[in-house]
């Protein structure tokens, strides 16, 4: 994953840990998969397009959270806050909407721990950067996920523009995620992967709305 060496290779990790948590994925990938049928309708997932590297793509799983017509480039921010479904701001707090990249892992397009993987359009406008950020496999959390995603949340959440939402989101976030993803590069351990992920879970589990913002705008608006 890093230059770095490492005593339990990335890839080696990220198959174990599949395995572990498959028995308890599946089923309920499958009961959250028949919700979103059930009150959202048809499809139920959403593919996305991402970046593996700066050059190669691939295509990310989620539950769908959007109405069918809204779903769009570019990061959810406070103007797009109502397209989401109701249920999709359960699935989004919850990160329940990430359950299908079990296979992106399993495939290889992604680890466990790495830089969230972006959009082509950011990429493309910020192609040194990513240089430097995708020479880690991507991953469904990490330093920069775990650090910074409430605060962004927060940023964009207050976008009531598209135009001010791509603002705030390549200035003030853009550079921060990226500037944590090359700190966890460097340092990058078997150990560390496994404390992010238990610090994950955690913020999940006990994570509680801040105060006078839980509205029912909010979504969190993850890329």
């Amino acid at each position: 994953m890093s230059a770095r060496k490492r005593i339990v290779p990335a890839r080696a990790l990220d198959l174990v840990l599949v395995v572990l948590v498959a028995p308890l994925a599946l089923p309920l990938l499958a009961v959250l998969a028949g919700l979103v049928r059930l009150v959202d309708g048809a499809p139920v997932f959403h593919m996305a397009e991402r970046m593996r590297t700066p050059t190669r793509s691939f295509r990310l799983y989620k539950l769908r959270t959007m109405r069918v017509a809204a779903e769009a480039t570019g990061v959810l921010g406070g103007d797009r806050a109502d397209q989401v479904t109701r249920l999709g701001r359960v699935l989004r707090r919850t990160r329940l909407d990430e359950v299908p990249q079990l296979w992106n892992i399993l495939r290889g397009d992604m680890g466990f721990v790495g830089p969230r993987p972006p959009e082509r359009l950011y990429v493309a406008r910020c192609p040194e950067l990513y240089a430097r950020v995708l020479r880690d496999r991507p991953g469904l959390t990490g330093l920069a996920t775990l650090v910074f995603h409430r605060h962004e949340e927060r940023l964009l959440a207050a976008c009531r523009t598209a135009a001010e939402t791509d603002a705030v989101y390549m200035r003030r976030c853009v550079p921060r995620k990226a500037r944590l993803d090359l700190v966890w590069q460097r340092r990058a351990t078997a150990c560390g992967e496994l404390w992010l992920l238990a610090r994950t879970v955690g913020g999940v589990v006990w994570r509680r709305p801040s105060p006078g913002r839980a509205g029912r705008r909010r979504a969190p608006p993850r890329p």
